[in-house]
């Protein structure tokens, strides 16, 4: 589902919209609101319906992709830590040719010339903008080696890629930003195991292990390493106006306890602390799925997280119920919520946070990914109007993990210069020059903070290395008919006061094919 729009923002919004999609046809708000002191009445966003030719259908907005950040922003509050390992008088990619040998073979011998003269075929769903920082970001790599990457963006990615693999004439490397469409290659055994081509001490070493953990997806013979993550973003994030916040003497909490006791401070002062909105034409609802999915992680293992999104542990069960209720505590309180709970289904999402910049704000906190800045109001900048915490964990046990989405890299067919290339997407040095230009956030841990254009993604970017653990969107995973169907209704309908909890979370297990 990663600055009021102008024409070049809203083409390069869009683009990664439809990216999100893996090619749909989604229609999004193109204008974002002027500030109001008034719940906001939302304009209908057409989303597309759930495509039930694969397993992974995601809400088709928010997410994955919208990563172009604001070239402009301003110094985020927060300074960046020392994170990230890469020395900031290198260039990512000096690194990794210094490296090579232990990255695998076939990179050594790329950087070493042998590979010149080949070519590698990549599709995926970069188009405009986005196609053009693609190939930038392979540019000087393509030089050194004399390997041609020669990428076809489509927005018509998820359905082209199917008749491509199905007709048995693969692209040797596809970009999927949604895992559950390469996982139905994966279980076909069309796609190559990562883990026989790239060293996997390399692998441990650059990525957190929760990244490792998503790319592993089950094939005919087994689990295997599907691919390699390249560019992702973070929706682990509230928003909120600093100028504001600071003078009312709020301060930034660094637990789910302490937000709850700011939002009843701002509630006390006379304010509501929460601007939410979930409408979003067809696909109204997919908001509140990012709240419950945050606040799983937050509340129970990864195991249950993940046995969520197979449909092996229910939405029902005592687990999801308490994520739900955890949330109804913040949603279901007229006092905290600008509008009251009765506004949440009829603003829309990117609608939502516009009180926020309000003289005074209309609400102080907003809880979204980095895509969301696209929708605050024009000449707005980050760290002077609004700035952006970390959601607070809830359970110490769980530690601090993000929510995350993001573009994983497959190999469908295996020869040594397709080795040295889905090689080079494993290292940061890869998308080094998307990172610079904006609009890219890097999961390896050989990327360098100081690589950032702006401090927006550079604490996005901070917050995703530090995690304790990462996990995908769990209704972008879930089969189409759950996470962009029963699961975006049965949580519209308990939000809108029409059905009870346990009756919703019934009905969405209902939906579960083959339940």
């Amino acid at each position: 589902m990663l600055r009021k729009l102008s024409l070049v923002a809203l083409v390069a919004m869009l683009t990664a919209l439809i990216a999100a999609c893996g090619g749909g046809t989604a229609a999004t708000p193109t204008t974002p609101p002027a500030a109001a002191t008034t719940a906001p009445v939302a304009e209908a966003t057409v989303a597309p319906a759930a495509t039930e030719a694969v397993a992974a259908t995601e809400a088709p907005t928010e997410a994955a992709a919208a990563t172009e950040a604001p070239t402009e922003a301003a110094a985020a509050t927060v300074a960046p830590t020392e994170a990230a390992t890469a020395p900031s008088g290198e260039t990512g990619l000096a690194a990794v040719q210094a490296n090579a040998a232990s990255i695998s073979q076939e990179l050594a011998d790329a950087f070493d010339g042998k590979l010149k003269g080949t070519t590698v075929t990549m599709t995926g769903p970069f188009v405009a903008a986005d196609e053009v920082k693609f190939n930038a970001s392979v540019e000087e790599f393509e030089t050194l080696t004399g390997i041609d990457i020669q990428y076809v963006g489509s927005k018509e990615f998820e359905a082209s890629i199917k008749i491509q693999v199905d007709g048995g004439n693969p692209p040797d490397i596809a970009d999927f930003p949604q895992p559950g469409l390469l996982a139905t290659f994966v279980a076909q055994d069309k796609v190559v195991d990562v883990s026989e081509v790239i060293n996997a001490d390399w692998l441990t070493q650059n990525y957190n292990q929760s990244w490792i953990d998503i790319a592993t997806m089950e094939g005919g013979s087994g689990p295997i390493t599907a691919g390699v993550w390249n560019r992702v973003n973070g929706k682990s994030l509230v928003w909120y106006p600093k100028v504001a916040f600071e003078e009312n003497g709020y301060t930034v909490p660094e637990t789910w306890d302490e937000m709850l006791a700011l939002t009843e401070q701002i509630a006390a002062d006379g304010d509501t602390a929460w601007c939410i909105g979930i409408e979003s034409g067809a696909a109204t609802g997919w908001a509140v799925t990012d709240w419950m999915e945050d606040i799983m992680l937050r509340t129970t293992s990864l195991e249950n997280y993940d046995k969520w999104v197979a449909g092996d542990l229910l939405f029902s069960s005592p687990e999801v119920t308490a994520a739900a209720e955890k949330m109804s505590e913040i949603w279901l309180n007229d006092e905290y919520v600008f509008g009251g709970r009765a506004s949440i289904v009829t603003t829309g999402f990117g609608d939502s946070p516009t009180p926020m910049f309000a003289d005074p704000p209309g609400c102080y906190l907003h809880r979204q990914g980095n895509f969301i800045t696209s929708f605050f109001p024009e000449g707005t900048v980050a760290g002077e109007d609004y700035d952006f915490f970390y959601l607070p964990p809830i359970d110490p046990a769980f530690g601090k993990p993000v929510l995350v989405a993001g573009d994983i890299y497959a190999m469908f067919n295996d020869r040594p210069e397709t080795r040295a290339v889905l090689s080079y997407f494993s290292s940061a040095a890869s998308v080094e020059s998307w990172v610079r230009s904006g609009g890219a956030i890097s999961p390896h841990n050989d990327s360098s903070l100081e690589w950032y254009s702006n401090d927006v993604d550079r604490k996005v970017a901070d917050i995703i290395l530090q995690a304790d653990s990462v996990r995908f969107d769990a209704s972008d995973l879930m089969p189409g008919v759950v996470g962009a169907g029963s699961f975006w209704k049965g949580m519209t309908d308990y939000v809108a006061g029409t059905v009870e909890l346990d009756q919703a979370l019934t009905e969405i297990d209902a939906a579960w094919p083959g339940r």
